[in-house]
């Protein structure tokens, strides 16, 4: 629609006077009013007012064009004023504004960004303002626009151009709160392009994630990448190509200038160190690869949280040894240095299982999953069940996968259910409806499913107590719960097995044969210990099937293995569950029994390597430990694939 079709004569304010700007926005209000472009004044002024606070329309060079979409509105229009002396608009470049333009546009569709889109690419001209500012009659003002318009935007036959499939020119746009400035960069520019005769995509970076996403393929053809954001984005994708970094508002008001430069080769060559991992590559990936993926952006975003966790808390128990504390359930924090490194360690252990469901989450449904995750995550850490939402039964790491998936996936629900409201609620939905209705899911989720972990535990502990009383059944039962502290690593399985362990050192006394609580006690730890150390050494000695990141990752489970911090493995088991966890159950579960075979006891309920000052026959504890440990080891290496 064009610009004189849209601007009548009664509209337009020649020469006029203003104080501030406020005065300016009152007085055009007014105008659309008068001229019939809007049914009710204060609602259409109250949308205008929104606009600016979230920034002003004043775009610099004497600039402004205050708009709004509003139900008030009657039909599409504009209405003008011309300010020779200038007034304080609250420009962007911090000059008077002599010229306004506002827009009023109506609730459906989109007419105020092409109005908005038309009025920059003619107003870049000073020679074009200033015949604006020095037209004596609005029948004059309409001819200059008039006669720039058909100039501009004619329909005259452009030269033919070499065809070129694809999309010549691409656009990424992003502004920090993702609602307006990075929807209106887009339109801008692939209103440009077709205009110009460029077929151009823009990606959108808002607070509802990305959308229309470049793919691999679409980068590899086209002529340049203009990016038009004023925060980060992926950038490796696009290495080797054209790149025009710009601030969103010159997105928004030199789309064809930006255009051209890149149609012209006028742009700096962009160079990347960093893998490519986020653009498509438009092949349709397997369900089983996309899983993998989001999976793995959890793991990779869970792991300095487990890897400074751990070494705090082996530091703790160092201080307690070294400084002769005593070797007790609170072994670890007795010295206040140790109980100073063991907390701070513990916060970051605290963040590991949130962590890993919140990246999952979002890696599924792009940000409005990231709320959802993270949730899920700590309602599993804490176990919050419908009668006790502050924490009843915790479901551990494989709560907290499930929080991942499946909050993301609904996530993904959800927005596709929301891109049926009417476009009004655009910027509300991820900033109220996504996380509103996340939350009630997961909230619901994982108080329905921490019970169902609840009774599992109960179960497991009438069981494993029943094994206890009968002697001919330790040595299995030392192997039992050996290999349940590698199923879940922190979960109900692995927090059955130590609480029985603890149990039974606290029964000790009053037991027949106490020797045969120590035991257990000394599976219980032997157990914990063996997954980390597995893996440690699966990764020096079978480098080809590990990737560079987790085999450097890898050294630092020696500390945790021998610390007793199983949570170290969480990574390498939450990457490849399928070969890891049966591997280190497989070497927890011969260590614990070799252990009990051996007559091995403990009568601290933690501590690694350093209580086993206190291990009752320790030589054949550390014989057990090695031989769980290259089991587990032996195992990984045959069933893990190689890693390219």
């Amino acid at each position: 629609m064009r610009i004189t079709d849209l601007l009548k004569e009664n509209a337009i304010l020649l020469n006029a006077s203003f104080s501030s700007k406020r005065e300016v926005i009152d007085t055009l209000v007014d105008t659309h009013k008068k001229v019939g472009n809007i049914s009710d004044a204060e609602k259409y002024r109250k949308g205008i007012l929104d606009r600016e606070a979230g920034g002003t329309t004043a775009i610099g060079d004497g600039i402004a064009i205050p708009h709004a979409k509003s139900d008030a509105v009657l039909k599409a229009g504009l209405a003008a004023a011309t300010v020779p002396a200038g007034v304080d608009y609250e420009s962007m470049d911090g000059k008077p504004t002599n010229l306004v333009f506002m827009i009023a546009a109506p609730m459906d569709g989109d007419l105020h960004l092409e109005v908005l889109s038309r009025l920059t690419i003619l107003l870049m001209d000073e020679e074009f303002r200033s015949q604006l500012l020095g037209a004596k009659s609005a029948k004059e003002f309409l001819s200059v626009i008039d006669k720039k318009e058909s100039e501009k935007f004619g329909d005259a036959p452009k030269p033919a151009e070499e065809k070129k499939t694809g999309f010549r020119v691409l656009a990424v746009t992003a502004c920090p709160t993702g609602i307006a400035h990075t929807y209106m960069a887009a339109e801008a520019l692939e209103k440009a392009g077709k205009e110009m005769g460029v077929p151009l995509k823009a990606e959108t970076n808002g607070s509802g994630g990305a959308k229309n996403v470049l793919t691999r393929e679409e980068i590899e053809n086209c002529d340049g990448i203009i990016v038009a954001a004023d925060k980060t984005v992926e950038m490796a994708r696009f290495n080797g190509k054209l790149v025009l970094s710009v601030p969103v508002a010159q997105g928004i008001h030199k789309p064809n200038e930006l255009i051209q430069r890149i149609i012209d080769g006028d742009a700096p060559i962009y160079h990347s160190d960093k893998a490519d991992t986020s653009v498509q590559s438009g092949e349709k990936e397997s369900f089983g690869r996309q899983l993998y993926k989001h999976l793995m952006n959890g793991v990779s975003h869970m792991l300095p949280f487990v890897v400074a966790g751990g070494i705090l808390i082996a530091i703790a128990f160092l201080i307690d040894t070294i400084m002769g504390a005593p070797q007790d359930a609170n072994f670890g924090t007795n010295t206040p240095v140790a109980a100073w490194f063991k907390t701070i360690g513990g916060y970051a252990f605290n963040f590991m299982i949130p962590i890993m469901a919140g990246y999952i989450a979002m890696s599924i449904a792009d940000r409005p999953g990231l709320l959802v995750g993270f949730v899920g995550g700590s309602l599993a850490t804490l176990g919050s069940t419908f009668a006790m939402p502050g924490g009843d039964v915790p479901s551990g790491f494989l709560g907290a996968l499930l929080a991942g998936f499946i909050g993301g996936y609904v996530m993904l629900g959800i927005e596709k259910l929301c891109d049926k409201l009417p476009k009004a609620l655009e910027g509300i939905k991820p900033v109220l409806i996504y996380p509103i209705l996340g939350l009630c899911f997961i909230g619901v989720f994982m108080c329905a499913i921490n019970p169902i972990m609840g009774w599992i535990n109960s179960a497991m502990n009438s069981g494993l107590e029943a094994l206890g009383k009968n002697p001919a059944t330790l040595i299995p039962l030392c192997a039992l719960l050996g290999g349940m502290m590698a199923i879940d690593m922190g979960g109900p399985f692995n927090k059955a097995a130590y609480v029985f362990g603890t149990a039974m050192l606290a029964q000790a006394a009053e037991m027949p044969d106490p020797n045969s609580c120590y035991m257990i006690m000394a599976a219980v730890m032997i157990g914990g210990m063996v997954p980390p150390i597995a893996i440690a050494l699966a990764t020096t000695f079978f480098k080809k099937k590990f990737t560079e990141e987790e085999r450097k990752n890898g050294v630092v489970n020696y500390v945790m293995g021998l610390s007793f911090v199983t949570e170290g493995a969480i990574p390498f088991a939450a990457a490849d569950p399928a070969r890891v966890i049966p591997s280190c159950v497989a070497g927890s579960a011969i260590a614990g029994a070799l252990s009990g075979l051996f007559g091995c006891t403990l009568m601290a309920p933690h501590g690694g390597v350093f209580v086993f000052a206190v291990v009752g026959n320790w030589p054949m504890y550390i014989l057990s430990l090695a031989v769980g440990s290259v089991v587990g080891m032996l195992l990984m290496a045959l069933l893990k694939k190689n890693k390219s």
